[in-house]
């Protein structure tokens, strides 16, 4: 019964990323200029960070996780989405939905100021921490969807 319950809290998650994730794609690519073609599309990085968080510091780490999604979409042109989310029935639980443009995008994310301050400043705070690499299933509808939303 449980093994059910996981698979269909993880259908609903996947389909509350899909809806989530392409307005996030087309503010931060249309304010950058960060338009691809399929090519493009088959080189970006689509990644689940699954975070636990020890319950006495959930609100610092909802402002930490907040603060380094805004600042890489700002700062960032490589980083298209760091949407952070929390399962509402498990709230100690974290899922961050990273989308980048490339490997050297992400690689380049990694050496930012602000990312090394949060992955610090959040060691302690964080219980479990697994990172899920996906693979969008039609990379060539991606343009268009952005198309249509903008």
């Amino acid at each position: 019964m449980k093994a059910a319950r996981s698979k269909k809290q993880l259908l609903y998650l996947y389909i509350g990323i899909i809806t989530m994730m392409f307005p996030a794609c087309a503010k931060s690519m249309s304010e950058q200029k960060l338009f691809f073609n399929q090519e493009d599309a088959s080189q970006m990085i689509f990644r689940i960070a699954e975070i636990e968080v020890y319950p006495q510091y959930l609100e610092e780490y909802i402002k930490a996780a907040n603060a380094i999604g805004s600042a890489s979409i700002k700062k960032e042109p490589g980083v298209i989405s760091l949407i952070p989310m929390q399962l509402k029935e498990e709230p100690t639980k974290i899922r961050i939905l990273e989308i980048y443009a490339s490997q050297e995008a992400y690689q380049n994310h990694l050496r930012t100021d602000h990312f090394k301050t949060y992955k610090q400043g959040t060691l302690h705070m964080v219980k479990d921490l697994k990172l899920i690499d996906t693979k969008a299933l039609n990379p060539a509808i991606l343009p268009d969807i952005l198309k249509k939303i903008e």
